[in-house]
């Protein structure tokens, strides 16, 4: 069922681009040849950003937040828990099991990255070790597992290549246009060379912030399925009980990364570009299973 969520979502991705191009083809006077050159050359700029942060996240997440990573061997109990809690979870997800790290911050929070489900990090802050019991830092466990098994680091991948491609060859189109409707019949006027690329700047931003809509839209989502698979995996209550304290407890990161997306919470904003839900909200959620 999972992989036929993935096909679907794959298949939805390549149904916007395709569109886009056929409305573009039928309304842009460019060259069709030209047109698809240009949405070729987007695509790959707009994805290559996208995969090489999702390749190298481990190791950028390793280093930016000085994760230190624990087994089976480590000493403290609560860490040891930590460990084999999550080894619990993989095999009962049927992958292998994540790295897991600790880190130094008193933010109660933690986030799974990494390329591929087989090849994960699961990182929790010392502030989160700390406050929460056992059963609730479990359910975290079971959350952040969640987002390693629906493949959500992938599928956000893909959506921030799309977003970009969208906006590189958006802003490319609708400045052709522009450039074209200022020109007069003998072709003189326009926007010029640098207007040209004055005008493409100014609408990546414009399109980047529309854009970022559904983007976020789509993180809430995320944010939402991987609460209801904590309480499948552990329990309703005990994912409950630790949003409860995440939300009083909460301490502002001052660091502001593309992990932030990534965390169990990030209260940077309640709107349409907001990242998570309210706690109300997911509670809420949790609550009518």
């Amino acid at each position: 069922m999972k992989g036929l969520k993935r096909i679907g979502f794959y298949l939805m991705l390549n149904l916007l681009v395709v569109s886009m191009l056929s409305i573009v083809l039928a309304f842009v006077p460019m060259p069709q040849n030209q047109v698809v050159s240009l949405l070729i050359f987007c695509a790959m700029f707009g994805f290559a950003g996208s995969l090489i942060s999702l390749a190298i996240s481990k190791f950028s997440a390793k280093k930016a937040y000085k994760i230190q990573i624990i087994d089976a061997s480590v000493r403290d109990p609560r860490a040891r828990f930590l460990y084999e809690t999550v080894s619990a979870l993989a095999e009962e997800s049927g992958i292998r099991t994540p790295e897991v790290g600790i880190y130094p911050s008193q933010d109660v929070n933690a986030f799974a990255t990494g390329a591929t489900r087989n090849s994960s990090l699961i990182a929790f802050s010392s502030g989160m070790l700390n406050i929460l019991s056992e059963e609730e830092l479990a359910a975290v466990a079971g959350h952040e597992m969640t987002h390693i098994t629906e493949g959500d680091m992938v599928s956000m991948t893909l959506v921030m290549g799309l977003i970009n491609t969208f906006v590189m060859f958006g802003a490319r189109i609708v400045a052709t246009l522009l450039n074209s409707a200022l020109r007069d019949n003998r072709g003189r006027g326009g926007l010029g060379y640098f207007g040209y690329y004055m005008m493409v700047i100014l609408l990546q931003n414009v399109l980047m912030f529309l854009a970022m809509i559904p983007a976020s839209a789509y993180s809430r989502y995320r944010e939402y399925r991987a609460d209801r698979g904590a309480a499948k995996l552990t329990d309703s209550a005990n994912m409950i009980a630790a949003l409860e304290k995440i939300e009083r407890y909460y301490t502002q990161d001052k660091r502001e990364d593309s992990f932030a997306m990534a965390k169990i919470n990030n209260k940077k904003s309640n709107s349409l570009f907001a990242t998570h839900p309210s706690i109300s909200a997911r509670i809420e959620r949790l609550r009518n299973l």
